[in-house]
Protein backbone atom coordinates (compact mmCIF):
# COMPACT_ATOMS: atom_id res chain seq x y z
CA UNK A 1 0.00 0.00 0.00
CA UNK A 2 2.95 2.34 0.93
CA UNK A 3 4.99 2.08 -2.40
CA UNK A 4 1.33 2.78 -4.66
CA UNK A 5 1.26 5.94 -2.24
CA UNK A 6 5.33 6.91 -3.53
CA UNK A 7 6.39 4.82 -6.55
CA UNK A 8 4.34 7.61 -8.79
CA UNK A 9 1.53 8.05 -11.03
CA UNK A 10 -0.68 4.44 -10.29
CA UNK A 11 -3.80 6.21 -11.80
CA UNK A 12 -6.59 7.80 -10.19
CA UNK A 13 -8.60 5.71 -6.90
CA UNK A 14 -12.21 5.62 -7.53
CA UNK A 15 -13.28 8.10 -4.59
CA UNK A 16 -10.75 10.52 -6.35
CA UNK A 17 -12.53 10.37 -9.83
CA UNK A 18 -15.94 10.96 -7.76
CA UNK A 19 -14.64 13.51 -6.41
CA UNK A 20 -13.12 14.85 -9.66
CA UNK A 21 -16.61 14.33 -11.48
CA UNK A 22 -18.48 16.50 -8.35
CA UNK A 23 -15.78 18.85 -8.30
CA UNK A 24 -16.27 19.17 -12.39
CA UNK A 25 -19.82 20.17 -11.98
CA UNK A 26 -19.49 22.17 -9.31
CA UNK A 27 -17.29 24.53 -10.73
CA UNK A 28 -20.26 24.86 -13.87
CA UNK A 29 -22.55 25.67 -11.02
CA UNK A 30 -20.46 28.27 -9.24
CA UNK A 31 -18.95 29.89 -12.10
CA UNK A 32 -22.46 30.88 -13.65
CA UNK A 33 -23.69 31.68 -10.27
CA UNK A 34 -21.42 35.02 -10.38
CA UNK A 35 -22.91 36.47 -13.08
CA UNK A 36 -26.43 35.31 -12.37
CA UNK A 37 -25.55 37.02 -8.33
CA UNK A 38 -23.72 40.02 -10.04
CA UNK A 39 -26.91 40.96 -12.29
CA UNK A 40 -28.97 40.33 -9.06
CA UNK A 41 -27.09 42.74 -7.45
CA UNK A 42 -27.12 45.79 -10.20
CA UNK A 43 -30.85 45.47 -10.29
CA UNK A 44 -30.82 45.87 -6.63
CA UNK A 45 -28.50 48.08 -6.34
CA UNK A 46 -30.56 50.12 -8.83
CA UNK A 47 -33.82 50.77 -6.77
CA UNK A 48 -32.03 50.52 -3.13
CA UNK A 49 -28.80 50.93 -1.15
CA UNK A 50 -25.66 48.50 -3.10
CA UNK A 51 -24.10 45.95 -0.93
CA UNK A 52 -20.94 46.85 -1.38
CA UNK A 53 -21.94 50.13 1.26
CA UNK A 54 -24.07 47.87 3.53
CA UNK A 55 -27.40 47.29 2.29
CA UNK A 56 -29.17 44.51 1.76
CA UNK A 57 -31.71 45.17 -0.97
CA UNK A 58 -30.33 42.32 -2.67
CA UNK A 59 -32.14 40.31 -0.70
CA UNK A 60 -35.87 41.34 -2.06
CA UNK A 61 -34.15 40.61 -6.06
CA UNK A 62 -35.66 37.53 -7.25
CA UNK A 63 -32.49 37.29 -10.10
CA UNK A 64 -29.99 37.22 -6.84
CA UNK A 65 -31.69 34.74 -5.36
CA UNK A 66 -31.32 31.71 -8.58
CA UNK A 67 -27.65 33.23 -8.26
CA UNK A 68 -27.48 31.82 -4.92
CA UNK A 69 -29.58 28.96 -5.78
CA UNK A 70 -26.66 27.89 -8.31
CA UNK A 71 -24.37 28.58 -6.07
CA UNK A 72 -25.96 26.04 -3.66
CA UNK A 73 -26.29 23.94 -6.17
CA UNK A 74 -22.95 24.15 -7.30
CA UNK A 75 -21.58 23.98 -3.14
CA UNK A 76 -23.52 20.98 -2.29
CA UNK A 77 -21.20 19.21 -5.03
CA UNK A 78 -18.19 20.56 -3.66
CA UNK A 79 -18.79 19.44 -0.48
CA UNK A 80 -19.74 16.17 -1.58
CA UNK A 81 -16.84 15.71 -3.62
CA UNK A 82 -14.32 16.80 -0.37
CA UNK A 83 -15.59 13.62 1.63
CA UNK A 84 -14.64 11.43 -1.61
CA UNK A 85 -10.69 13.45 -2.39
CA UNK A 86 -8.15 15.61 -0.92
CA UNK A 87 -8.75 18.92 -0.92
CA UNK A 88 -5.58 19.46 -2.84
CA UNK A 89 -7.61 17.85 -5.71
CA UNK A 90 -10.64 19.19 -5.28
CA UNK A 91 -9.92 23.26 -4.41
CA UNK A 92 -7.39 23.76 -7.27
CA UNK A 93 -10.10 22.97 -9.93
CA UNK A 94 -12.05 26.26 -9.07
CA UNK A 95 -10.37 27.19 -11.86
CA UNK A 96 -12.78 25.96 -14.04
CA UNK A 97 -15.11 28.45 -12.71
CA UNK A 98 -13.17 31.21 -12.81
CA UNK A 99 -12.77 30.58 -16.41
CA UNK A 100 -16.71 30.18 -16.63
CA UNK A 101 -17.16 33.20 -14.95
CA UNK A 102 -14.73 35.29 -16.82
CA UNK A 103 -16.29 33.89 -20.00
CA UNK A 104 -19.65 34.80 -19.28
CA UNK A 105 -18.88 37.95 -18.04
CA UNK A 106 -17.86 39.09 -21.37
CA UNK A 107 -20.82 37.90 -22.94
CA UNK A 108 -23.57 38.69 -20.56
CA UNK A 109 -22.42 41.83 -18.33
CA UNK A 110 -20.05 43.07 -21.31
CA UNK A 111 -17.12 43.29 -19.23
CA UNK A 112 -14.33 42.28 -21.74
CA UNK A 113 -12.05 39.32 -22.07
CA UNK A 114 -8.92 40.36 -23.59
CA UNK A 115 -7.37 38.06 -25.65
CA UNK A 116 -4.25 36.78 -23.29
CA UNK A 117 -7.06 36.37 -20.56
CA UNK A 118 -8.11 33.27 -22.86
CA UNK A 119 -4.00 32.37 -22.79
CA UNK A 120 -4.83 32.85 -18.77
CA UNK A 121 -7.43 30.56 -18.95
CA UNK A 122 -6.01 27.70 -20.59
CA UNK A 123 -3.08 28.20 -17.78
CA UNK A 124 -5.55 27.21 -15.10
CA UNK A 125 -6.55 24.57 -17.00
CA UNK A 126 -2.92 23.14 -18.00
CA UNK A 127 -2.16 23.59 -14.28
CA UNK A 128 -5.13 22.17 -12.79
CA UNK A 129 -4.79 18.95 -15.24
CA UNK A 130 -1.74 18.95 -13.73
CA UNK A 131 -2.22 18.94 -10.05
CA UNK A 132 -5.29 16.39 -10.59
CA UNK A 133 -2.97 13.56 -12.00
CA UNK A 134 -0.79 13.93 -9.24
CA UNK A 135 -3.18 14.47 -6.28
CA UNK A 136 -2.82 12.06 -3.30
CA UNK A 137 -5.30 9.52 -2.13
CA UNK A 138 -7.79 10.44 0.14
CA UNK A 139 -6.78 9.65 3.55
CA UNK A 140 -8.83 6.58 5.64
CA UNK A 141 -10.53 7.84 8.20
CA UNK A 142 -12.99 5.35 10.28
CA UNK A 143 -14.72 8.43 12.71
CA UNK A 144 -15.52 11.88 12.39
CA UNK A 145 -13.35 11.75 16.05
CA UNK A 146 -10.35 11.15 13.92
CA UNK A 147 -10.79 14.25 12.09
CA UNK A 148 -11.52 15.87 15.22
CA UNK A 149 -8.53 14.68 16.71
CA UNK A 150 -6.77 16.19 13.48
CA UNK A 151 -8.36 19.27 13.89
CA UNK A 152 -6.98 20.05 17.39
CA UNK A 153 -3.67 19.00 16.97
CA UNK A 154 -1.07 22.13 17.85
CA UNK A 155 -0.26 22.77 14.50
CA UNK A 156 -3.81 23.56 13.05
CA UNK A 157 -4.99 25.25 16.19
CA UNK A 158 -2.29 28.03 15.59
CA UNK A 159 -3.17 28.49 12.02
CA UNK A 160 -7.23 28.10 13.24
CA UNK A 161 -6.08 31.02 15.78
CA UNK A 162 -3.73 33.18 13.30
CA UNK A 163 -6.95 32.87 10.80
CA UNK A 164 -9.29 34.10 13.00
CA UNK A 165 -7.18 36.90 14.63
CA UNK A 166 -6.36 38.59 10.93
CA UNK A 167 -10.12 38.21 10.06
CA UNK A 168 -11.20 40.51 12.81
CA UNK A 169 -8.13 42.97 12.20
CA UNK A 170 -9.45 42.99 8.21
CA UNK A 171 -13.15 43.25 9.42
CA UNK A 172 -12.84 45.63 12.42
CA UNK A 173 -10.41 47.68 11.34
CA UNK A 174 -9.24 47.75 7.90
CA UNK A 175 -12.83 47.46 5.77
CA UNK A 176 -14.37 50.65 7.34
CA UNK A 177 -11.13 52.25 6.19
CA UNK A 178 -10.63 50.33 2.96
CA UNK A 179 -13.53 48.14 1.89
CA UNK A 180 -14.40 50.49 -1.10
CA UNK A 181 -11.22 51.29 -2.52
CA UNK A 182 -9.32 47.98 -2.21
CA UNK A 183 -10.35 44.79 -3.55
CA UNK A 184 -7.87 42.53 -0.97
CA UNK A 185 -9.97 43.44 2.10
CA UNK A 186 -13.08 42.11 1.25
CA UNK A 187 -11.24 39.07 -0.74
CA UNK A 188 -9.10 38.25 2.39
CA UNK A 189 -12.01 37.55 5.14
CA UNK A 190 -13.58 35.34 2.55
CA UNK A 191 -10.39 33.62 1.65
CA UNK A 192 -9.18 32.88 5.17
CA UNK A 193 -12.71 31.99 6.75
CA UNK A 194 -13.31 29.89 3.35
CA UNK A 195 -10.03 27.47 4.21
CA UNK A 196 -11.42 26.97 7.77
CA UNK A 197 -14.78 26.16 6.36
CA UNK A 198 -13.43 23.76 3.89
CA UNK A 199 -11.79 21.56 6.51
CA UNK A 200 -15.61 21.76 8.73
CA UNK A 201 -16.53 20.80 5.26
CA UNK A 202 -14.44 18.41 4.51
CA UNK A 203 -15.20 16.66 8.33
CA UNK A 204 -19.08 17.11 7.95
CA UNK A 205 -19.02 15.21 4.47
CA UNK A 206 -16.66 11.69 5.77
CA UNK A 207 -19.22 12.05 9.03
CA UNK A 208 -22.32 11.66 6.25
CA UNK A 209 -20.49 9.47 4.09
CA UNK A 210 -19.92 7.25 6.79
CA UNK A 211 -23.33 7.20 8.52
CA UNK A 212 -24.76 6.64 5.45
CA UNK A 213 -22.62 3.63 4.47
CA UNK A 214 -23.86 2.33 8.03
CA UNK A 215 -21.38 3.65 10.75
CA UNK A 216 -23.31 6.69 12.29
CA UNK A 217 -21.52 9.44 12.92
CA UNK A 218 -24.66 11.36 13.74
CA UNK A 219 -24.22 10.38 17.62
CA UNK A 220 -21.11 12.14 18.36
CA UNK A 221 -21.47 15.93 19.10
CA UNK A 222 -18.04 16.39 17.13
CA UNK A 223 -20.19 16.19 14.07
CA UNK A 224 -22.28 18.72 15.38
CA UNK A 225 -19.65 21.06 16.32
CA UNK A 226 -18.18 21.04 12.54
CA UNK A 227 -21.95 21.71 11.28
CA UNK A 228 -21.97 24.94 13.28
CA UNK A 229 -19.03 26.12 12.00
CA UNK A 230 -19.42 25.33 8.24
CA UNK A 231 -22.69 27.39 9.17
CA UNK A 232 -20.77 30.61 10.29
CA UNK A 233 -18.12 30.38 7.82
CA UNK A 234 -20.72 30.28 4.54
CA UNK A 235 -22.98 32.74 6.37
CA UNK A 236 -19.38 34.84 6.79
CA UNK A 237 -17.70 34.24 3.69
CA UNK A 238 -21.33 35.28 1.49
CA UNK A 239 -21.23 38.70 2.92
CA UNK A 240 -18.32 39.77 2.24
CA UNK A 241 -18.12 38.26 -1.45
CA UNK A 242 -21.43 40.08 -1.98
CA UNK A 243 -19.59 43.00 -1.21
CA UNK A 244 -16.91 42.47 -3.07
CA UNK A 245 -18.72 41.75 -6.23
CA UNK A 246 -21.18 44.66 -6.14
CA UNK A 247 -17.51 46.91 -5.40
CA UNK A 248 -15.35 45.39 -7.76
CA UNK A 249 -15.02 44.26 -11.35
CA UNK A 250 -16.48 40.29 -11.39
CA UNK A 251 -13.57 39.35 -14.46
CA UNK A 252 -10.97 40.57 -11.04
CA UNK A 253 -13.02 39.43 -7.94
CA UNK A 254 -13.18 35.81 -9.11
CA UNK A 255 -9.52 34.80 -10.00
CA UNK A 256 -8.28 36.65 -6.96
CA UNK A 257 -11.05 35.43 -4.61
CA UNK A 258 -9.75 31.67 -6.36
CA UNK A 259 -6.34 32.29 -5.97
CA UNK A 260 -6.32 33.06 -2.00
CA UNK A 261 -8.61 30.88 -1.56
CA UNK A 262 -6.96 27.93 -3.27
CA UNK A 263 -3.31 28.70 -1.52
CA UNK A 264 -4.95 28.83 2.32
CA UNK A 265 -7.06 26.16 1.47
CA UNK A 266 -3.94 23.63 0.55
CA UNK A 267 -1.63 25.24 3.50
CA UNK A 268 -4.82 24.23 5.88
CA UNK A 269 -5.42 20.73 4.35
CA UNK A 270 -1.56 19.88 4.70
CA UNK A 271 -1.35 21.66 7.99
CA UNK A 272 -4.66 19.34 9.03
CA UNK A 273 -5.09 16.21 7.36
CA UNK A 274 -1.09 15.78 6.18
CA UNK A 275 -1.74 15.36 2.61
CA UNK A 276 2.10 15.18 1.78
CA UNK A 277 2.86 12.82 3.81
CA UNK A 278 1.70 10.19 1.57
CA UNK A 279 3.30 11.83 -1.41
CA UNK A 280 7.13 11.66 -2.71
CA UNK A 281 8.79 14.92 -2.95
CA UNK A 282 8.36 14.41 -6.85
CA UNK A 283 4.92 14.41 -6.95
CA UNK A 284 4.87 17.37 -4.32
CA UNK A 285 6.84 19.52 -6.59
CA UNK A 286 4.52 18.71 -9.82
CA UNK A 287 1.68 19.74 -7.87
CA UNK A 288 3.33 23.22 -6.77
CA UNK A 289 4.23 23.70 -10.49
CA UNK A 290 0.40 23.07 -11.02
CA UNK A 291 -0.17 25.29 -8.64
CA UNK A 292 2.11 27.72 -9.87
CA UNK A 293 0.74 27.57 -13.46
CA UNK A 294 -2.88 28.07 -12.38
CA UNK A 295 -1.77 31.48 -10.42
CA UNK A 296 0.03 32.34 -13.45
CA UNK A 297 -3.30 31.86 -15.45
CA UNK A 298 -5.01 34.06 -13.13
CA UNK A 299 -2.42 36.88 -12.54
CA UNK A 300 -2.72 37.26 -16.39
CA UNK A 301 -6.54 36.96 -16.26
CA UNK A 302 -6.59 39.87 -13.52
CA UNK A 303 -3.73 42.15 -15.39
CA UNK A 304 -5.43 41.73 -19.16
CA UNK A 305 -8.94 42.81 -17.56
CA UNK A 306 -7.35 46.07 -16.22
CA UNK A 307 -5.75 46.21 -19.94
CA UNK A 308 -9.73 46.32 -21.45
CA UNK A 309 -10.89 48.57 -19.14
CA UNK A 310 -8.54 51.22 -19.94
CA UNK A 311 -5.86 50.47 -17.46
CA UNK A 312 -3.27 49.48 -20.50
CA UNK A 313 -2.85 53.20 -21.53
CA UNK A 314 -2.37 54.02 -18.41
CA UNK A 315 0.22 51.70 -17.33
CA UNK A 316 2.28 52.31 -20.49
CA UNK A 317 1.94 56.24 -19.92
CA UNK A 318 3.31 55.65 -16.09
CA UNK A 319 6.38 54.55 -18.06
CA UNK A 320 6.82 58.31 -18.52
CA UNK A 321 5.78 60.06 -15.61
CA UNK A 322 5.83 57.20 -12.77
CA UNK A 323 8.19 59.75 -10.79
CA UNK A 324 5.55 62.46 -11.59
CA UNK A 325 2.67 60.36 -10.31
CA UNK A 326 0.08 62.10 -13.29
CA UNK A 327 -1.28 59.24 -14.21
CA UNK A 328 -4.27 59.04 -12.45
CA UNK A 329 -2.98 55.93 -9.79
CA UNK A 330 -2.85 56.64 -6.27
CA UNK A 331 0.25 54.51 -5.92
CA UNK A 332 2.03 55.09 -8.94
CA UNK A 333 4.94 52.46 -7.83
CA UNK A 334 1.87 49.48 -7.54
CA UNK A 335 1.40 49.33 -11.31
CA UNK A 336 -2.20 48.97 -11.84
CA UNK A 337 -3.93 48.58 -8.94
CA UNK A 338 -6.59 45.64 -7.30
CA UNK A 339 -8.67 48.54 -6.55
CA UNK A 340 -12.04 50.06 -7.84
CA UNK A 341 -11.91 52.24 -10.98
CA UNK A 342 -13.34 55.19 -9.58
CA UNK A 343 -11.09 55.45 -6.72
CA UNK A 344 -8.15 56.00 -9.04
CA UNK A 345 -8.65 59.51 -9.56
CA UNK A 346 -6.21 62.40 -7.60
CA UNK A 347 -7.36 63.42 -4.38
CA UNK A 348 -8.95 67.14 -4.29
CA UNK A 349 -6.78 67.98 -1.38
Amino acid sequence: MASENTDGYKGMSSDNIKGLVLALSSSFFIGASFIVKKKGLKKAGASGVRAGVGGYSYLYEPLWWLGMITMIVGEIANFAAYAFAPAILVTPLGALSIIISAVLADIILREKLHMFGIVGCLLCVVGSTTIVLHAPPEREIESVIEVWNLATEPGFLLYAILVMTTMFILIFHFIPQYGQTHIMVYIGVCSLVGSLSVMSVKALGIALKLTLSGMNQLIYPQTWAFSLIVAACVITQMNYLNKALDTFNTAVVSPIYYVMFTSLTILASVIMFKDWDRQNPTQIVTEMCGFVTILSGTFLLHKTKDMVDGGLSSSLSMKHSKHVGENGFEDPEEGIPLRRQDSLRPPSQ
